[in-house]
């Protein structure tokens, strides 16, 4: 294992990419979206191999290959005039100092995800070897505002900026941590910051833990990073401020509410303890209701995708088997059964139902088999047997197809 700056520990992985994985969620990058962002300077964190690598890049670096092996250059890559833009952006910020608010590095960062949308995958391990060195000075200022922000901290996220890869040069290695570390310790601070909070919105707070739990799924171990659980942890409370909040709980829109119990669920899953984080139970349990009433909303209903749908049941679920009890908390069981219509609509469409890959089956009827196990009695609750009727066709289907087999 490598050891980076600050006591953070690298481990080698590959550079295989899930941009497309079912706990990813690329319809971030469309219309509705921030449009500016915000980012600044910190230290420390550990990665481990990653799980369910879906896609490999083009540029696997070989576990053999030394250290100063040569990299193919990535024209593409370089028609976005990094180097330029960046002492650009350092110009900038030096010039209006504390008052700078950080959109240009914000859009910067998102047109480095675009770059990767388009390829859809993240950047690979040549990409980020001419890329990573030149974000040193990205840094921010006590003026960043919290739109900018989240938007910088989810576009480098989704692009893989901080996702590691095996031959990583170690002044690669510790500008990607600086970089993360920075970003946390601004997110840290303005939710900590009573005058600063009022600008922090529902779309952002989701952005960034959809962040933080993608950050955990590429590698980071949550258990030996401990600003990344503070960074959740200042995030929390505002997560049921606004879901409790009449004027701002309609800022939760679909995939909004889908990407934020998926992600909180993610990192539950990943060592982040119920029974230790109190607000975290609250958290959930705010948003539950989000999801029964978009469920059941007729003008909503149709916007929920295979994968929102997926990724719901699934996070349902694993925060029950990792301790939430479903007969002490009704809105779960309402939230569950508000949800089943959709998985089995989805399951009989013929427009959708190819839409629902291998391991969103596998995941939706793992969490039926949880549900039933922690309390919803398959007797009292009959359209639960009509949704694992409704998905074991696509069972037989998918382990039948020559192309999905594998």
């Amino acid at each position: 294992m490598d050891r980076g700056t600050d006591g953070i520990s690298w481990q080698d992985t590959t550079s295989g990419n899930d941009y497309k994985q079912p706990d990813d969620h690329p319809g971030f990058s469309r219309s509705g979206r921030y449009r500016h962002g915000t980012v600044r300077q910190g230290h420390a964190l550990p990665y481990i191999p990653r799980r369910n690598e879906f896609y490999s890049t083009s540029d696997v670096c070989s576990s053999q290959c030394p250290p100063g092996h040569s990299v193919k250059p990535v024209h593409e890559l370089n028609t976005l005039k990094i180097r330029e833009k960046m002492d650009w952006l350092v110009r900038l910020s030096a010039r209006h100092g504390d008052y700078y608010d950080g959109k240009k590095h914000s859009q910067f960062a998102t047109s480095i995800k675009r770059y990767t949308s388009a390829l859809q995958r993240p950047l690979n391990h040549s990409e980020q070897r001419q890329l990573i060195p030149l974000l040193h000075d990205f840094k921010t200022t006590p003026g960043w505002a919290w739109r900018g922000l989240t938007t910088t901290l989810h576009s480098l996220t989704s692009a893989g900026v901080f996702t590691p890869h095996k031959c990583m040069d170690e002044g690669v290695k510790e500008t990607q941590v600086s970089l993360l570390s920075t970003l946390l310790d601004t997110v840290i601070r303005k939710c900590n910051q009573k005058n600063t909070a009022s600008d922090i919105d529902a779309q952002g707070i989701s952005n960034l833990l959809w962040a933080m739990a993608k950050l955990v799924d590429n590698g980071l171990e949550l258990a030996k990073t401990a600003k990344l659980k503070e960074t959740v942890a200042a995030l929390l409370p505002h997560v049921k401020t606004k879901a409790e909040s009449k004027e701002e709980k309609d800022h939760f829109n679909t995939q909004g509410t889908a990407n934020l119990l998926w992600a909180l669920a993610k990192l539950v899953d990943n060592g982040l303890e119920l029974a230790k984080t109190p607000k975290l139970k609250e958290a959930v349990v705010a948003m539950l209701p989000h999801v029964k009433t978009k469920a059941e909303s007729k003008e909503e209903k149709d916007q929920f995708k295979p994968q929102e749908v997926s990724n719901l049941v699934w996070a349902v679920a694993k925060q029950v088997d990792n301790g939430l009890e479903l007969a002490k908390t009704p809105i779960f069981k309402e939230a569950v059964v508000a949800l089943l219509p959709h998985v089995k609509s989805k399951a009989e469409s013929k427009e959708k139902k190819n839409h629902f890959i291998p391991q969103h089956i596998a995941n939706l009827l793992w969490a039926m088999a949880k549900l039933v196990d922690n309390g919803l009695e398959l007797e009292k609750t009959p359209l639960l047997r009509e949704v694992v009727a409704a998905l074991l066709p696509l069972v037989k289907t998918k382990a039948e197809s020559k192309e999905e087999k594998d």
